[in-house]
C-alpha cells in the first residue's frame, strides 16, 4: 500500500497587506506561466521490440524433465533473466525467480543458453538486451 504525504497548509498571513501581496504575486506568476509558449514536441519514443524464443522456425526444444524430479513429484515455474545478443544467441542467464527446486532451475538455465532467439530491436535495429523467460515444469 503506497502512502502519500501531502504538504500541510501554511498558516494564514497575520495582516491584510501580506495577504494581498501573496495573492498578487501568485496571480502574476500564473499569468507568466500561462502565456509562455510551449516548445516543439519532442521526438517520438523509440519503438522497442523484445526478443522472442517462440518464433516457429527456431525449433527450440523444451527442457528435459529431470528424472529424479519427476520421481519426487517436483513441479514449478522458473523465470530466467537471459541476455539475448544481436545474433540471436544467449550469452548470459541467471535465475530471476526459482521454482523452489535446484534441479529444475539448473535444467532450465542450461536449456535457455542453448536456444536460438529472435533478437530484440530498437527502431528496427537489432540490439542486445535482457529478457525474462518463464519455464513451467508440470507433471501430467
Amino acid at each position: 500500500m503506497a502512502v502519500e504525504s501531502t504538504p500541510s497548509a501554511s498558516p494564514a498571513p497575520s495582516n491584510a497587506a501580506s495577504a494581498t501581496a501573496t495573492t498578487s504575486a501568485t496571480s502574476s506568476a500564473t499569468l507568466v506561466s500561462a502565456s509562455a509558449p510551449s516548445g516543439p514536441p519532442g521526438p517520438p519514443a523509440p519503438r522497442i521490440e523484445l526478443p522472442s524464443a517462440s518464433a516457429r522456425y527456431l525449433n527450440n526444444p523444451p527442457p528435459r524433465y529431470p528424472p529424479l524430479s519427476r520421481r519426487l513429484g517436483e513441479q514449478g515455474k522458473v523465470v530466467l533473466r537471459v541476455r539475448i545478443e544481436v545474433d540471436g544467441t544467449a550469452s548470459q542467464a541467471e535465475i530471476h525467480t526459482s521454482s523452489g527446486y535446484a534441479r529444475l532451475d539448473q535444467t532450465a538455465l542450461q536449456t535457455v543458453l542453448t536456444w536460438r532467439y529472435v533478437p530484440g530491436t530498437r527502431n528496427g535495429v537489432p540490439e542486445a538486451m535482457w529478457f525474462n523467460i518463464p519455464i513451467n515444469f508440470v507433471l501430467e
